[in-house]
């Protein structure tokens, strides 16, 4: 239990934070008024929906590099950009009169309170919740069941209808994977997920052996064959990385940063020293990845 020293500072940094939020929904109040900042009052909800997936993953990218170096600056900063965009959209459905920000707060306040009922005796989460919920698969167990039961969130056919159609492929599988192995269709461990992966590698050398007899299928059979086989081999290596307990995206993106950084080495080498890039040279663009590696590796 808390103590009352405990009470007042969990009081006062809640009062931080509402003063905090009280004073961005007025400056997002005036930039949206008439008068206000002529580009904010031109967005729309729709409008800003690259605007909050980009500010996202900066949110990721500031994690990563929390990871590394254990500077939190530039995560309070992009968490900052995504709260804004949130609180922006927010807005502008109250001022169209749809809800206000304050029912998005009361609603994920109750969501939570119910959700929860292993924490908040009040509940109302409390007729589905488990005897014992001490581990985090127990409350995922009992969030399925109170959203199924108290909620009337209902899945349809499938367990599958509940993944959103609106996110990246990457996540898409990842989501959907994580949903079969709830309902026990999964694979027992990692190292039969590794040779799945292998499988699917083996499959598609063979449907880029076949693709490559142009005369052994009708025209474009052989392409869509190959396409095929890379879409299950992505499938089963992101399997792989749940497996591993890893995110497949977050996975990716660090990958996609690490080569950014080594690529702009390689350009910055090529240009110092008047070497074209260029496929014939791919040696020495070779020979600076390498260095940019073995020299660089807390930064490159």
């Amino acid at each position: 239990m808390e103590n009352d020293n405990q009470k007042i500072e969990n009081h006062n940094e809640a009062d931080k934070a509402a003063s905090g939020f009280k004073k961005l929904y007025g400056i997002i109040k005036t930039l949206r008024a008439p008068g206000g900042c002529p580009w904010d009052r031109e967005q729309t909800p729709l409008s800003l929906r690259p605007t909050l997936l980009e500010e996202s993953y900066e949110v990721l990218d500031a994690l990563s590099e929390y990871e590394k170096s254990g500077a939190s600056s530039h995560v309070k900063e992009e968490l900052g950009d995504v709260m804004l965009n949130a609180a922006m959209i927010g807005y502008m459905f109250e001022q169209d009169g749809d809800f206000t920000v304050a029912d998005i707060f009361d609603e994920v306040c109750e969501k939570l309170v119910r959700r929860h009922p292993h924490v908040f005796p009040e509940s109302e989460g409390r007729v589905n919740a488990l005897t014992h919920a001490e581990t985090a698969e127990q409350v995922l167990n009992q969030w399925d069941a109170i959203k199924a039961g108290i909620e009337g969130r209902k899945t349809g056919e499938s367990i599958l209808d509940g993944v959103g159609k609106g996110l990246d492929p990457l996540t898409r599988a990842f989501k959907m994977q994580k949903k079969a192995a709830k309902k026990g269709f999964d694979w027992s461990e990692a190292a039969a997920v590794r040779e799945k992966v292998l499988e699917e590698i083996g499959e598609v050398d063979e449907a880029v052996r076949l693709k490559a007899d142009e005369d052994s299928q009708p025209e474009g059979q052989n392409q869509s064959a190959v396409e095929d086989e890379i879409g299950d081999l992505l499938f089963a290596v992101v399997n792989w990385a749940r497996h591993l307990g890893v995110a497949p995206a977050v996975a990716l993106e660090k990958a996609n940063a690490k080569f950014r950084r080594r690529f702009k080495y390689v350009e910055n080498a090529c240009r110092e020293r008047g070497i074209e890039m260029k496929k014939e040279n791919l040696q020495i663009m070779d020979a600076f990845w390498d260095e940019a590696k073995r020299g660089c590796l807390k930064t490159v």
